[in-house]
């Protein structure tokens, strides 16, 4: 029962470290200036941009836009959960950076025609889980619906509760939280996973 009651609490933290990470980044995309009144760069996250634990991070498909704050994370990885090739500005952002892809694609279909593939779902989830890919980002489009289903299953293997892991997945899913999407994270089987150990590098220090 304490076990319990200590990882819903560390959900609950987590859920509001992404409330607070949100309200910056939404003020950051509000700027209009690359610079600001003392001639410091501006700073733009990509769209539903959030921590998710230390050394992983999740948001929408970044722009050159958000290639300043990237280098910031110090990234060594990013996971792209779209079938679509990466595109070749991006590529040459990861490639100047050193930063490695992990291309999972999923088809990004709509209610009631969905089909999320559990088999690459758990592929990608040994990249995340391992921490040598760390800090590592995982994104899709829009951050929502693909890349709230990857980071839900990883949640079940932190043993959070499913009413954390949903109230998480309707922060970023908003209006177009999907009910398919919550019975595949609610069925999803974490009993082969380990859980994520900790992260041993300083990428915590970098944020």
């Amino acid at each position: 029962m304490k076990l319990d009651q200590e990882l819903n609490q560390h959900g609950r933290d987590i859920i509001r470290t992404i409330e607070v990470v949100q309200s910056v980044a939404k003020l950051s995309n509000t700027a209009g200036d690359k610079f600001d009144s003392n001639g410091e760069e501006l700073y733009t996250p990509p769209f539903n941009f959030a921590m998710v634990d230390n050394g992983i991070f999740r948001s929408g498909f970044p722009d050159t836009a958000n290639f300043s704050f990237l280098k910031t994370l110090g990234l060594r990885s990013i996971v792209y959960l779209c079938t679509e090739p990466y595109p070749e500005h991006n590529m040459e952002f990861l490639k100047a950076n050193r930063i490695q892809l992990f291309q999972f694609g999923i088809e990004g279909t709509k209610e009631p025609f969905v089909n999320i593939p559990e088999d690459t779902i758990r592929e990608a989830l040994k990249v995340v889980l391992d921490v040598r890919n760390h800090p590592l980002l995982i994104h899709c489009k829009r951050g929502k619906h693909r890349t709230g289903c990857l980071v839900g299953c990883l949640r079940k293997i932190q043993r959070w509760c499913l009413t954390s892991i949903f109230d998480e997945y309707q922060r970023f899913a908003a209006a177009k939280a999907r009910i398919s999407d919550q019975r595949f994270m609610e069925l999803f089987d974490a009993s082969g996973f380990k859980d994520i150990p900790p992260c041993p590098c300083s990428c915590s220090r970098r944020r």
